[in-house]
C-alpha cells in the first residue's frame, strides 16, 4: 500500500480515537490536520516517498479558510441560531403547551402528543436541539409525569421530539450541509419537508397506539373535556410562530430572499415577539447574545478545523481510498448506500453530528454522485441518520441535556430505555424516504423545476 493512503487510513483512525480523550473536537480536526501534514512532508521531501503533499499543497489550507470567512450562506447560522434562542425566552411554548393540552388532553396519550406537536412547531421556529430538549424537558416532563405517565415514554418522547429541530427547517444542520456539498438550502430546506412531517407522524402514531395498547403508560388527563374556547386560545397561540414560519421559510421557498436574509427576518421577528410577550429586557438579551456567540463561535471553531483536516486527507488520497473501497464492495449501487447510511449510523454513536457532516459526507457524497443518485435524496437520507446521533449512546446529546434538565427519578437508564423504540421509528422512516425518493425530490422539482 502507497505512504499516501496508510497516512490516510492512520489519519482517520486517529480521529475516531482521540475523539473519547475529551480533548475539543475543533482543536483535535486542526491539530491531526497539522500532524500528519509534517509527517507527510518528511516524508515526501526527506525520505523520497510519495505522499501528494509538500509546501505548496498545505498552505491551500489559508485559502480554504478565507473562503469559509466570506462565504455569506454562513451568516444564516447565527441569525438562526438567535432566532431559536429569542423565541426561547419569549414564552411561546408555554402558552402553546397550556393550549395544547386543554385540547387534547382528555385522549389518551394527548399528553405525549401535545409535546410532540409543540416540538415539531419548535422545530420549524429554532433549530436548536439543546434549547428545544430543554424547554419541552421543562415544560412536557413534569406535567406527563404528574399524570402518572410511564417514566421512559415520558423520557423518550421529550428526547426524541427534541431532536427534530435538527431535520425540519430551518435547520442549521441543513445550511452546513448545503455548504459543504456546494447545494442550494432552499431544495435541502424543502427537501426535507416531508421527512420532518414523516417522522412526527410516526411519533404520534406510536403515542396514539401506546396509549390504546397500554392506558396506564399514557392516561387521558382527568376533567379535560373538549370545548370551542380552547380550540380559539390554541388559534391565538399557534398564530405568532406560524407567522414566523411563514415570514422565514416562505420568502426562501417563494424566491424573495435567500437563505441569509430569511435568516435575519426570522431573528427580526422572534425579537419583536419576546418584546410584544413583554419577555424581553437587558439580563435576557445579553444571555441570549452570549449564548449565541459561545454556539456560532462552537460550530465555526469545528468548521475551521474540519476543512483543513479534510484538506489534508484529501490530499493524502483518503477521498479515493474510500471511493474505492465503497464502489469494490460486492453489492450494486443501492447495497453501497445502504452499506454507507449503517457506517454512519454506526458512527453517530461515537461522534456529533457536526463532524460527521465536515468529514464524513464529503467522502462520501462524490460516490453517490458516480452511482447516479439525487444529491438531495442522499444528503436528506444522512440527515435523517445523523438524527439519530442525538439518541443513541454513548454520545447521544439529547440525552444529557434531559438529563441535565430532568426531575428526580428520570435517571440516564431510563431515558435510554424510553428512546430505544424512537430510533427504531427513525430507522422506519429512513427506510421509507430511502424507498419512496419522491418524499425528498418531489417538492424542489415542484417549486424550483
Amino acid at each position: 500500500m502507497p505512504a499516501n493512503e496508510v497516512l490516510a487510513i492512520f489519519m482517520f483512525v486517529s480521529f475516531i480515537l482521540l475523539v473519547f480523550s475529551g480533548f475539543p473536537v475543533a482543536w483535535l480536526l486542526g491539530g491531526l490536520a497539522v500532524l500528519f501534514s509534517a509527517f507527510a512532508i518528511v516524508l515526501e521531501i526527506d525520505l523520497g516517498l510519495s505522499t501528494g503533499l509538500d509546501w505548496a499543497y498545505t498552505s491551500l489550507t489559508v485559502d480554504r479558510i478565507w473562503n469559509v470567512m466570506e462565504n455569506w450562506v454562513m451568516v444564516a447560522l447565527p441569525m438562526f441560531i438567535l432566532m431559536g434562542l429569542l423565541l426561547d425566552r419569549s414564552g411561546i411554548a408555554n402558552q402553546l403547551m397550556t393550549s395544547f393540552a386543554r385540547l387534547f388532553g382528555g385522549v389518551r396519550g394527548g399528553l405525549a402528543v401535545t409535546v410532540t406537536v409543540i416540538g415539531l412547531l419548535l422545530a420549524a421556529t429554532t433549530g436548536i436541539i439543546g434549547a428545544s430538549v430543554v424547554l419541552l424537558a421543562l415544560l412536557g416532563l413534569p406535567a406527563m409525569l404528574q399524570q402518572n405517565y410511564d417514566k421512559s415514554l415520558a423520557a423518550g418522547t421529550v428526547c426524541a421530539v427534541g431532536t427534530l429541530g435538527i431535520l425540519i427547517p430551518p435547520s442549521i444542520m441543513l445550511v452546513l450541509m448545503a455548504d459543504r456539498m456546494s447545494m442550494s438550502v432552499g431544495d435541502l430546506f424543502l427537501g426535507a419537508v416531508f421527512p420532518g412531517a414523516l417522522l412526527g407522524g410516526l411519533y404520534i402514531t406510536y403515542l396514539l397506539i401506546v396509549g390504546w395498547l397500554r392506558p396506564q403508560a399514557a392516561p387521558a388527563s382527568p376533567n379535560q373535556d373538549f370545548d370551542w374556547p380552547a380550540v380559539l386560545d390554541l388559534f391565538k397561540a399557534i398564530l405568532p410562530p406560524a407567522f414566523l414560519i411563514l415570514a422565514v421559510l416562505g420568502s426562501i421557498f417563494a424566491g424573495i430572499a435567500t437563505p441569509t436574509e430569511a435568516a435575519g427576518v426570522g431573528a427580526a421577528g422572534a425579537l419583536l415577539l419576546a418584546i410584544l410577550k413583554r419577555q424581553m429586557n437587558r439580563q435576557v438579551m445579553t444571555e441570549v447574545l452570549q449564548e449565541t456567540t459561545r454556539t456560532t463561535a462552537f460550530i465555526f471553531g469545528v468548521l475551521l478545523g474540519a476543512t483543513a483536516f479534510s484538506l489534508v486527507l484529501r490530499g493524502l488520497g483518503g477521498d479515493e481510498l474510500i471511493e474505492r473501497a465503497l464502489l469494490s464492495l460486492p453489492f450494486g449501487p443501492t447495497g453501497i448506500i445502504i452499506c454507507i447510511l449503517l457506517a454512519t449510523f454506526i458512527l453517530g454513536f461515537f461522534l456529533d453530528w457536526i463532524e460527521l457532516t465536515l468529514i464524513v459526507l464529503p467522502l462520501v457524497a462524490p460516490v453517490v454522485a458516480n452511482l447516479g443518485f439525487d444529491p438531495v435524496w442522499f444528503t436528506i437520507l444522512f440527515a435523517v441518520c445523523l438524527q439519530t446521533s442525538f439518541l443513541t449512546p454513548p454520545v447521544g446529546f439529547a440525552i444529557f441535556y434531559l438529563k441535565g434538565v430532568a426531575p428526580a427519578g428520570i435517571d440516564v437508564v431510563t431515558i435510554y430505555r424510553g428512546v430505544l423504540p424512537f430510533i427504531v421509528l427513525q430507522l422506519i422512516g429512513m427506510l421509507v424516504i430511502f424507498n419512496f425518493a419522491g418524499l425528498v425530490t418531489w417538492l424542489p422539482a415542484q417549486a424550483y423545476g
